[in-house]
């Protein structure tokens, strides 16, 4: 949720400029001042940004380089869940509106002009993925009662490892397979069928349910969830 800081009547956000009929976009915030540093300007923006979203945490920083300036916004934490590709895009839209709010853009489409006072670029930090899964919390957890060493061990050939969950569309989930062979590294299924051990910390087993962590960067708590079925003796 976004709460906005007064604007003047007469402001326009740089989403709902259009270029007139010959091709011309001309946009200047309101907050622009002429011949401003870069670093002023960062902690400007960094300062903006933290008051009209309530509840967010942003890095700003800036880079000189022959063709101008660029701002890089990184989101490190806020409220809202932007996990919804939707919903992730129209949070950039408007963080994208308010820190052009503090330059200007010309440009002319036809002619392949464009002058503005930097560039910008937003980007949702790995902080904020990490601190959404913390929020969250765990889902499906595991009693983390053997050890990944122990497991390794005692998972013998002919047990069999049952996907009962997994994110979303992964093509085996609900299906047993049986286990071929038991390496430091991994373990090899019927079929030939490979299945990478994580490290120590993304391993959980309680004898019966078997978690392995494989989260990336937007999903830190993507795992797969098995059930241990013993070989009959």
């Amino acid at each position: 949720m976004t709460q906005a800081l007064p604007v003047a009547a007469s402001a326009r956000l740089y989403s709902q400029t259009e270029h007139d009929e010959r091709g011309n976009f001309h946009y200047e915030g309101d907050l622009f001042q002429q011949g401003e540093a870069l670093p002023a300007l960062c902690g400007r923006i960094e300062h903006h940004l933290g008051a009209h979203v309530v509840g967010a945490a942003f890095s700003v920083r800036g880079e000189s380089f022959a063709g101008g300036r660029k701002v890089i916004i990184e989101l490190l934490d806020a409220p809202a869940d932007l996990t919804d590709e939707t919903a992730r895009r129209a949070f950039e839209v408007m963080l994208g509106d308010q820190i052009e709010r503090f330059g200007f853009t010309r440009s002319n489409f036809y002619q392949d002009f464009m002058n503005c006072s930097f560039y910008n670029e937003v980007r949702i930090g790995r902080a904020y993925w990490a601190a959404l899964a913390v929020r969250r919390g765990p889902a499906n957890p595991v009693d983390p009662l053997i050890s990944l060493a122990a497991f390794k061990k005692r998972l013998k050939p002919g047990d069999s490892l049952k996907l009962i969950a997994a994110p979303e569309g992964h093509r085996a989930l609900g299906t047993t397979r049986k286990v071929m062979a038991v390496r430091s590294a991994d373990l090899i299924f019927e079929g030939k069928i490979y299945l990478d051990f994580p490290r120590a910390s993304g391993f959980a087993c309680d004898g019966r349910l078997v978690r392995i962590a494989n989260g990336h960067e937007r999903d830190p708590d993507a795992h797969l969830l098995y059930e241990w079925l013993a070989a009959v003796a």
